[in-house]
């Protein structure tokens, strides 16, 4: 199905390909007045590949357009569970592309560079304050590689100490990100899933049963992925280190935690960061990301290089631990990430973080209670940054699921949450509104989800053809993935 921009053009129906008309220029190339260099044969040229021929208003049209088809947070409440997907302040993008950042050479000597080493410092001597640790590596590119750079870092304590050959298994929850036992199994250890309490919190019991010699790390993410805090982390950080094994931290949901509590101070050897997340930068798509690597005085030596530091000569540089695990990616890290979420920290303060997490954690109880009643609420205590509803009544009683669901909320100009995870939930919905949607943005979407509640029960059929408004209806999505066309195909005779 496709969308009709105004006039009533099928906007989907034409591509730049079919747009235009011979020797029309977006820009005039002025001409040549070297040497001529010979064309490739002209055998080597695929008849199949054209080129668009369109004026400069005509190409500006046409990326307008395409850009108005696309979702962002520019756009709207965009309720990604797990993803804070949360507006950021367009100050930290200016502060970021500053000529004297943008233009700044990875391979300079650090003495002309010392405006951005020292924000560097800066920046990691305040996430090292935010989240209780003495010690900070910005050098991983995302969450994913800082998890894994901690995982690392464990594995050369271990050797150290002499017993890397004995401590083979990690522990990890069943509602952890996907990446936890990813990480875990990739750097070499066997995992062992550690189940949910009725609670919501991890089962203290089996933890207490697994816990032996043969365990290297456990690995938690707090807040959890029900959006729930741990209880009685303490005393599980102290049973951990008690049978000789180390607590890893999944920092992806620190945003409901900031200014307010360290991970350090609750008994967590090492934890990353997800600053594409918390601190300011605008992420999908793909990237970039930061993730920065935090951890005890233990590990330090372990840290991925380059790791910044200010030299006795005043100068600051990147240095290597002595134990380094070494680097995670080219150069030294995501630098434009890195500047934003300097520039947020630095525009907000420690009361402004406790601010965000504050109101992070007030919206999603206030959403929480808006939709009560409405969905199943399988952990139904209060919540953190998020909150995870159950559609499995609409499906029991009305076979419409969550796909159903969060199809249907595009005709109502949402974004969907996050949908079928954590795993543990049946017909998930996990729904994450963030400290920047202000009251009225939380209570349409809670009214948008109701309504298709009630759908539900009277029209089932409407939310199982859903979507109606948007660019593009329902694909075989198992075919899109297994078959994926990724490049433009000139119609055959029939059109198609």
């Amino acid at each position: 199905m496709t969308a009709l921009r105004p006039g009533g053009e099928d906007f989907g129906a034409r591509l730049s390909f079919d747009r235009g008309s011979p020797g029309r220029r977006a820009v005039d190339v002025p001409a040549w007045a070297g040497e001529e260099t010979p064309l490739p044969d002209a055998a080597l040229l695929r008849d199949s590949v054209r080129l668009p021929e369109l004026s400069q208003g005509e190409l500006v049209r046409y990326y307008t357009a395409l850009s108005a088809r696309n979702y962002g947070i520019d756009s709207g409440t965009y309720p990604l569970g797990s993803c804070t997907m949360k507006y950021n302040p367009k100050v930290d993008d200016l502060v970021a592309s500053l000529p004297g950042f943008a233009g700044a050479h990875p391979q300079a000597p650090p003495e002309d560079a010392q405006g951005t080493l020292r924000i560097l410092l800066d920046l990691r001597r305040g996430l090292a304050e935010a989240t209780g640790f003495p010690a900070v590596s910005l050098a991983p590119a995302a969450g994913a590689q800082g998890e894994f750079a901690g995982v690392l870092m464990i594995t050369r304590a271990l050797e150290d100490r002499g017993e890397l050959e004995t401590r083979r298994r990690i522990l990890v929850p069943d509602s952890a990100h996907g990446t936890n036992p990813a990480t875990a199994a990739m750097a070499g250890f066997a995992v062992t899933q550690i189940p949910t309490a009725p609670d919501g919190s991890l089962d203290r019991a089996t933890i207490e049963a697994e816990l032996d010699g043969s365990v290297a790390a456990v690995m938690v993410t707090a807040p959890n992925t029900l959006g729930l805090w741990e209880q009685g982390i303490e005393e599980v950080a102290r049973l951990i280190h008690e049978a000789g094994a180390f607590l890893y931290g999944d920092g992806a949901n620190f945003n409901a935690i900031m200014g307010r509590v360290r991970y350090g101070d609750l008994g967590f050897d090492v934890v990353h960061l997800n600053l594409h997340k918390s601190f300011s930068t605008p992420h999908g798509g793909g990237g970039p990301g930061a993730g920065p690597v935090c951890c005890s005085e233990e590990l330090a030596p372990y840290l991925p290089t380059p790791v910044v530091e200010e030299c006795p000569d005043g100068l600051v540089r990147f240095t290597a631990p002595e134990r380094s695990i070494g680097r995670m990616q080219q150069f030294h890290g995501n630098v434009g990430v890195l500047l934003r979420a300097y520039a947020y920290l630095r525009a907000l303060g420690l009361e402004g973080l406790r601010a965000v997490s504050g109101q992070a954690v007030l919206n999603a109880n206030y959403l929480r209670a808006l939709l009560h009643g409405h969905y199943d609420l399988p952990y139904d205590r209060p919540v953190l940054h998020e909150v995870v509803f159950s559609g499995s009544r609409q499906r029991r009683e009305h076979g419409v699921r969550t796909y159903d669901i969060a199809k249907r909320l595009i005709d109502h100009g949402f974004h969907p949450p996050t949908v079928y995870f954590p795993l543990i939930v049946e017909e998930a919905l996990m729904i994450e509104p963030t400290e920047t949607e202000p009251p009225e943005a939380i209570e349409a979407f809670a009214d948008a989800m109701i309504a298709i509640a009630g759908e539900a029960a009277s029209d089932p059929e409407t939310l199982h053809a859903a979507p109606f408004t948007s660019p593009i209806g329902r694909l075989d999505e198992a075919t899109a993935a297994r078959r994926p066309v990724l490049r433009w195909r000139p119609p055959d005779e029939d059109g198609e």
